[in-house]
């Protein structure tokens, strides 16, 4: 299929998802109260807030509208401003422009603000035509995450000058979590199309012990984790996914294609999952290969002739592989994981420069292709405990680690910030607390805290080394 067709594939399945929200939306505004929901859950908000979204879905006619909105305020040892276009809005996580002190309004600190519009419509025999649009938001600006936009937005200022920013998948679009059409069976299983999370990305989401919280969790805060190495690939924008339970055991596969040209962070991606389930114990595995994947990266000082939207890349080859474990004793749920990846050099240098997701022009030698002759191998660990206190308040404690071999050709001289190079050994550590009490079923009040640092390489070109984020905040589903 060429790369025009796959484009066009996408848009149709974008504009029938829209379309069909559309007329059903059109029928709610004048329609009963769902006969799914329970017969009391819209006589008033509290009820409405104390229910579940299975025993009250905005559903009507197959489609469900849902959602959430995360609202805090935090401090920051050494943090960065907060940024409306960037995903988690604020530095969170120890970063190389995190410095000083700061207040900050604190958005998407236990998980992220989303809005989204899903379908399950009955065509006989089992089958299921099911689909989601979803899109990720700063709920103080309400725009949408375009995290390339925020790297731009920093193009020519120094560290000490510059806002929160990072690389994403999620850039600006209207389906920039998720936006795909497919058939579903007991039976079969489950396949889709379109713009999908990927099979590792599920799994850290469902084996994060803080939920893949930007504020609490290095694993929520950057796709990196979920991309083996780079954040662009934690979701395919033309992909096929597939998923099957047969007893207690599942499986599942993914294959993008197409690449840059239709919306992709990578020029192709290919995942393999297992997992079962034991009891009280559950485990999952993942195998992953991407080609081509891009990490963006801004300039401290525009080169000439460069414009405020060029941004630069670094491309690789990135495998690895990710196992996750959980077990349940009582009140008490225990998480574990351990990750492995391997960055190699990628298999085109684009020596013209290229368009990457959002937009943005890499131009011919803004492109770093040789940056893993020494192949750059990294090791996560992550384990964290959440116990129940009771049916409404819940505490967690976590804690992360990742470290990068030696991979410079040159030898490493220096310490902590000012190390010779990225390139050289160097770790990441984060110890994270949260209590998350829910008043109402929908509704979190949560407080918590991250205490991140980064070593050796990990830390080179950075301003600081260490943040502790304390920050609190609302959470709301629909």
């Amino acid at each position: 299929m060429g790369g025009q067709n796959i484009a066009d594939v996408v848009k149709r399945t974008e504009v029938l998802l829209l379309a069909v929200a559309s007329a059903g939306l059109a029928h709610a505004a004048d329609a009963p109260t769902p006969k799914s929901a329970s017969p009391d859950c819209f006589q008033s908000l509290y009820n409405y807030l104390n229910t579940s979204a299975a025993d009250c879905p905005l559903t009507y006619a197959g489609l469900t509208i849902y959602g959430t909105v995360d609202v805090g305020y935090g401090f920051e040892t050494n943090g960065a401003p907060f940024n409306r276009s960037f995903g988690p809005a604020d530095a969170y996580l120890i970063s190389k422009a995190t410095s000083g002190s700061r207040w900050l309004l604190s958005p998407n600190a236990l998980s992220s603000s989303v809005l989204g519009l899903k379908m399950s419509e009955p065509l006989g025999g089992g089958w299921l035509l099911v689909g989601d649009v979803e899109f990720g938001f700063d709920p103080y600006s309400l725009e949408l995450s375009d995290s390339p936009r925020s790297l731009a937005e920093n193009n020519g200022r120094p560290l000490l000058l510059q806002s929160s920013n990072g690389d994403s998948s999620r850039a600006g679009q209207i389906d920039n979590s998720q936006g795909f059409l497919g058939l579903s069976n007991p039976s079969y299983g489950t396949a889709t199309f379109g713009r999908v999370n990927t099979l590792s990305l599920d799994v850290v989401s469902t084996y994060d012990p803080m939920a893949v919280s930007n504020a609490f969790s290095p694993l929520g805060w950057s796709g990196s984790f979920a991309g083996f190495g780079d954040t662009e690939v934690s979701r395919a924008n033309t992909a096929f996914k597939y998923r099957l339970d047969v007893q207690n055991f599942r499986m599942g596969g993914l294959a993008q294609v197409g690449g840059y040209d239709q919306g992709n962070g990578s020029n192709g991606e290919y995942q393999g999952q297992i997992g079962a389930d034991f009891g009280a114990l559950s485990l999952d595995g993942v195998v992953s290969w991407a080609r081509d994947a891009v990490s963006l990266g801004n300039y401290t000082a525009l080169p000439k002739g460069y414009s405020q939207d060029n941004l630069k890349a670094t491309l690789s080859n990135n495998a690895g592989a990710m196992l996750a474990a959980k077990y349940a004793i009582g009140q008490v749920k225990i998480f574990a994981g351990y990750e492995y990846y391997r960055l190699s050099d990628p298999s085109n240098t684009y020596p013209s420069g290229f368009t990457s997701i959002g937009g943005f022009s890499i131009l011919p030698g803004a492109v770093t292709y040789n940056a893993y002759a020494i192949n750059k191998a990294m090791n996560v660990v992550w384990t964290g405990l959440k116990y129940a206190v009771t049916a409404q308040i819940d505490v967690t404690g976590a804690f992360y680690y990742e470290a990068q071999n030696d991979y410079s050709a040159k030898a490493c001289t220096g310490t902590g910030v000012h190390i010779s190079s990225s390139a050289c050994a160097g770790s990441l550590d984060a110890l994270s607390f949260l209590i998350d009490y829910r008043p109402l079923r929908r509704v979190d009040l949560y407080a918590g805290v991250m205490l991140s640092n980064v070593y050796g390489g990990l830390a080179s070109g950075y301003v600081a080394a260490q943040n502790i984020d304390p920050t609190v905040g609302l959470r709301i589903k629909f």
